[in-house]
C-alpha cells in the first residue's frame, strides 16, 4: 500500500529479515529484464499472439505478466521494446553487440529515473485539480505541507503524537476512486507507528482524535513522491485515504516482553515503507519490533 505504510501484520509473505547488497539487487533486476525479453522473443518466434490453453501455458503467460511489472517504470513504446528485444537476441545468439554494455549498462538506472520523473510531472499536474476541489469541500482543512484533511466523523478522544503507535481502520483510493488497499482486506484494524508511515499519515493523525474518521488527500510529496511504487502506484500519484482512529499506544511505555508478544512489523528499506503497503521488497524484509521502528523516518521519499 503504498505510501508508506500501514500495516503491520506478522504475515509479510513469510519473508525473513535480511539485507542484500545493491549489486545483488542490480543483478536480480537485470535477470528479470532478460527473462521478460526472452519470453517476448520466444513469443515472436511462435505464431502471432499465441493463446495460452493448457494450465502450464496459462501459468507461463501469468509469469510474463508478473515479470513485465518490473519494466513498467520505463514506460516503453513498441519501438523501444523492439530495441530491447534486439539487444537480447544479439546477446543470446552470440552476435556482435551494437553497443558496449560496460558503457551503456550503467545508464539503465538513469533512464528509469528520467522516465519516472516525466510520468510524475504529468501525474502531479493532472492531480492538482482534484486536490484544489477537495480543499474547497465543507469543513476541509489544507495545511502548509499541502495535506487536505476532511472530517467525516468527529472524534472525542485524545490525539496521538508523532512517536505514538496507533490502531486504525483505513481505505486507500486513487483519485479515480479505485480502491488499492484497506484494512478490511487484511482482516481488520492495522497497528502502525506514526514515525514509520508516509508523511501524510504522520501529520494528519496527529490532528485527529480517537473515535474520529477523516478523509485525507495526500499529494505525492506526502506519499510516494516522484518514484511511486510501480506497478501499483504511479510516480507522482496523489492518494486518498479514509482513516478511522481507533486507539493510541505509547511505544516507550511498553516492556520488552510486551513488545515481543506484539509481534513484528516488516519494513522495506527500498521503498521506505512497511508491509502491507509494500507487497514486494527486492532487498529483503527487515523485522521491526513495534515500539522501536529502527529509527526509520516516516513516509516514502521521492
Amino acid at each position: 500500500m503504498f505510501g508508506c505504510v500501514v500495516g503491520a501484520t506478522s504475515d509479510a509473505g513469510g519473508h525473513n529479515a535480511r539485507v542484500n547488497s545493491q549489486e545483488r539487487n542490480a543483478m536480480r533486476t537485470l535477470v528479470i529484464w532478460s527473462t521478460v525479453l526472452i519470453l517476448a522473443t520466444a513469443g515472436n518466434a511462435m505464431a502471432a499472439e499465441p493463446k495460452p490453453e493448457t494450465e502450464e501455458q496459462k501459468t507461463l503467460y501469468a509469469l510474463g505478466l508478473t515479470i513485465n511489472r518490473s519494466l513498467s517504470p520505463f514506460d516503453l513504446s513498441p519501438a523501444e521494446l523492439a530495441l530491447v528485444e534486439a539487444g537480447l537476441a544479439d546477446g543470446s545468439l552470440h552476435r556482435t553487440p551494437a553497443v558496449d554494455l560496460e558503457t551503456y549498462g550503467p545508464k539503465i538506472k538513469q533512464l528509469q529515473e528520467t522516465r519516472a520523473a516525466a510520468v510524475a510531472a504529468a501525474e502531479k499536474k493532472t492531480s492538482q485539480a482534484f486536490i484544489d476541489k477537495a480543499a474547497r469541500e465543507t469543513g476541509a482543512m489544507k495545511t502548509a505541507s499541502g495535506l487536505v484533511m476532511i472530517p467525516v466523523t468527529p472524534g472525542t478522544g485524545a490525539s496521538p503524537k508523532a512517536t505514538d503507535t496507533v490502531t486504525v481502520n483505513y481505505e486507500g483510493r486513487f483519485t479515480d476512486g479505485t480502491v488499492f488497499d484497506s484494512s478490511v482486506q487484511h482482516g481488520g484494524p492495522a497497528t502502525v507507528p506514526l514515525n514509520g508511515v508516509i508523511k501524510c499519515w504522520t501529520e494528519a493523525l496527529q490532528l485527529a482524535k480517537v473515535g474520529g474518521k477523516s478523509r485525507l488527500v495526500c499529494p505525492a510529496d506526502l506519499a510516494y513522491g516522484n518514484q511511486g511504487w510501480p506497478p501499483l502506484i504511479k510516480p507522482g500519484a496523489t492518494l486518498v485515504f479514509e482513516v478511522e482512529l481507533l486507539g493510541i499506544s505509547n511505544p516507550s511505555a511498553q516492556t520488552a516482553s510486551q513488545s515481543e508478544q506484539a509481534g513484528f512489523w516488516y519494513y522495506c528499506n527500498d521503498a521506505k515503507a512497511y508491509y502491507p503497503y509494500v507487497r514486494e521488497c527486492p532487498s529483503g524484509w527487515q523485522q521491526v519490533v513495534p515500539q522501536a521502528p529502527s529509527g526509520q523516518s516516516g513516509g516514502a521519499r521521492g
